[in-house]
């Protein structure tokens, strides 16, 4: 759990070192720029930072995969797809006149929070109390999901372990078989059926 977000960590960190200095304002990520996109993923070290001290008197979601399904029913403006936009404009503005120093540092202290926290430890996120081994992973996802995103932005190269990706991979499978997708998930990756467009578990 934890060596699969610190190699997402410093992979995309590397990748972010990578990028053009004159890349920064061009296209990132739908209505995102670059900078937006990778304020977005930054948000992966911010929230851990952020909810390693906010403990939580409970656990209300069970497991990364819980989280991810449970996201799409609840309300609100954390969940409202215009504050999660200006989220990651704001993130993106927040790293400065050298964004790729500030990312590494935002990463650098978050893995290290991770790796001193109690993987038992309840604490407070926006869906509610997970535990820091149930909410870690989820942050790996975005990492690796969005260093993908960065990837094809700038025209970079971006490679993860298969150990990670396939952590990834998993948490958004269960997700999917959460969500009531199973049939249309293993037909598809068995060859027997196609997902429509824009289907995502996320």
């Amino acid at each position: 759990m934890l060596d699969a977000y610190a190699e997402a960590a410093r992979v995309v960190t590397d990748l972010v070192e990578r990028i053009p200095p004159d890349a920064w304002d061009g296209p990132g990520l739908g209505e995102w720029d670059l900078r937006s996109l990778v304020g977005h993923a930054s948000r992966s070290f911010v929230t851990v930072l952020t909810y390693l001290e906010r403990p939580a008197e409970r656990e209300d979601v069970p497991d990364a995969e819980g989280y991810y399904a449970l996201l799409p029913s609840m309300t609100g403006e954390g969940f409202d797809q215009a504050a999660v936009a200006q989220r990651g404009r704001d993130a993106g503005a927040a790293l400065g006149d050298d964004p790729a120093a500030a990312f590494r540092d935002l990463a650098d202290r978050a893995v290290a929070a991770a790796r001193a926290a109690d993987p038992d430890a309840l604490i407070e996120t926006i869906a509610g109390g997970l535990r820091v081994a149930s909410y870690v992973p989820t942050r790996t996802v975005e990492l690796v999901v969005h260093g993908h995103d960065i990837a094809r932005a700038t025209g970079l190269d971006v490679a993860f372990s298969e150990t990670t990706t396939a952590e990834v991979a998993t948490v958004l499978a269960r997700t999917g078989v959460r969500l009531g997708h199973a049939e249309l998930l293993l037909g598809a990756l068995t060859g027997r059926a196609s997902l429509p467009p824009g289907f995502s578990v996320v």
